[in-house]
């Protein structure tokens, strides 16, 4: 179970890493690369994690539940020999939490062997798990990637490229795809570009990621990022890429720049820091609140109340300290540990907080139950007035492209007004960053985004689902 003030935010479903090693020193270092890879994109998923290998001949893979430090240990890793490997971190939002569900899913087809993980989400799922079904298919997991897994073999005569190409026409929604067989490593984005995906090397040697935070972490410098609808293919021949389908435009998901992403981060040439930075100076310059000093609601919220106190004026102090060791546990918690559960997170500075006018930044809005018991926190700490100021235009649509959300009726943006979300946190006043804002924050570029959270306007058709 997860501490409530992680409930109250959206979560990612994943993170993959990919590997291609072409004359590796040890016959354990792709697993052991891609270990530091899965591991430097956890954020990502805190549920499940799993590393698939390939010697060339054949596919060997090792998963479990919870962190990645937490299932792999060096004798897992001295068993995943080979030069290929891809990663996979989950957090579910289709398919439920449990072991079968972790990925890479790993099968045997007409071909071979295959690897697959997966981020992302398809919104089309029922539609074709009961098309293949009457094609006599059968299925293990509760996962939209086992469905994508299941068309691959359905095509298996044609080549894996011309597979993945009719795959892309079938499937609809958001995903960033590695594929990994016997002696290829592959990697797709969607049409769209919805989820992040991009390619760095170490030497001759091809690395893929869901963020180049992590191709920092193995020491692979950043190439490029995939393009929307582009299938990458990597074998002992170097790389090539194919068009398959065509990009009807792009629409990268506008919370990795707010959130999901590491801030040291560059997704589609924005850097996610100096992102969230800007977002803070357009809250700043669009809120002109009086006040003593800013803080943030660690971490998410402390580049944007970096940037709202450079504009501002107003010295950034922290007046909220977070536990890091605090976090995701397969233990459950008493009522008594529910309760504390903020507390048990985040801890106010009395010294800094005390007898003054605090703005305090935060990311991002949900349910607003979390907000409301730190404003209280900062009240009690002996703050005299507490500002609430949110990163991000009011979040009042579900998203059905991966991220975990909460039906529409528990977002608080949808069911409350302004003035009633700030009676409900108990702020002395509540300013959200506008949509011009955010447009101006990211460059001017947001129709190039998928900020259908906000908006209720979705790329990829979801008359499937419930809005």
């Amino acid at each position: 179970m997860l501490y409530e003030i992680e409930e109250d935010k959206f979560r990612d479903e994943c993170g993959v890493f990919g590997i291609y090693l072409n004359k590796p020193e040890k016959d354990t270092d792709a697993a052991r690369t891609t270990f530091y890879g899965i591991y430097s994109l956890q954020h990502r998923g805190q549920e499940s994690a799993g590393i698939a290998v390939s010697d060339g001949n054949r596919i060997e893979h090792y998963k479990g539940m919870g962190l990645v430090t937490q299932i792999f240990k060096d004798e897992h890793i001295n068993k995943l020999t080979g030069n290929i490997a891809i990663g996979h971190v989950r957090y579910s939002t289709t398919g439920s939490s449990s072991l079968v569900n972790a990925q890479p899913l790993v099968f045997h087809y007409l071909n071979g062997m295959v690897a697959l993980a997966h981020n992302g989400n398809l919104i089309n799922t029922a539609e074709l798990r009961k098309r293949l079904g009457t094609y006599g298919s059968v299925f293990q997991t509760t996962t939209d990637t086992e469905v994508i897994a299941n068309l691959l073999a359905r095509y298996s005569q044609d080549t894996m490229e011309d597979a993945l190409a009719k795959c892309m026409i079938d499937i609809k929604g958001a995903f960033a795809l590695l594929i990994m067989t016997e002696d290829r490593l592959v990697g797709v984005r969607d049409q769209w570009g919805i989820r992040p995906l991009c390619l760095g090397v170490i030497g001759d040697n091809y690395v893929l990621a869901s963020e180049s935070a992590a191709l920092d972490t193995v020491g692979a410098a950043f190439v490029r990022d995939i393009e929307p609808g582009e299938i990458v293919v990597i074998d002992k021949n170097g790389l090539r890429s194919l068009r398959v389908v065509n990009s009807p435009g792009r629409a990268h998901c506008i919370f990795e720049y707010i959130y999901f992403a590491r801030p040291d981060s560059t997704i589609d040439d924005i850097n996610v820091y100096q992102a969230r930075r800007e977002m803070g100076r357009q809250l700043a310059r669009e809120s002109n609140i009086e006040a003593d000093i800013v803080i943030a609601v660690p971490d998410s919220g402390t580049c944007a109340a970096l940037g709202f106190a450079e504009e501002s004026g107003l010295p950034f102090e922290e007046g909220l300290m977070k536990n890091r060791y605090v976090g995701r546990t397969f233990i459950q918690p008493t009522q008594q540990m529910r309760e504390m559960g903020v507390k048990l997170k985040l801890n106010p500075n009395c010294r800094v907080v005390k007898g003054k006018r605090v703005v305090m930044v935060d990311d991002s809005i949900v349910r607003g139950t979390t907000s409301r018991k730190i404003v209280e926190m900062i009240r009690e700490a002996g703050a005299t007035e507490v500002h609430m100021v949110v990163a991000s235009p009011p979040t009042k649509y579900p998203c059905y492209y991966g991220i975990d959300t909460s039906r529409r009726e528990e977002l608080i943006a949808c069911t409350k007004a302004l003035e009633d979300i700030r009676v409900f946190i108990g702020a002395d006043s509540l300013h959200y960053l506008s949509m011009a804002g955010l447009k101006a924050a990211m460059n001017n570029h947001q129709p190039h985004f998928c900020a259908a959270c906000f908006s209720g306007q979705y790329p990829v058709g979801i008359e499937s689902q419930e809005v």
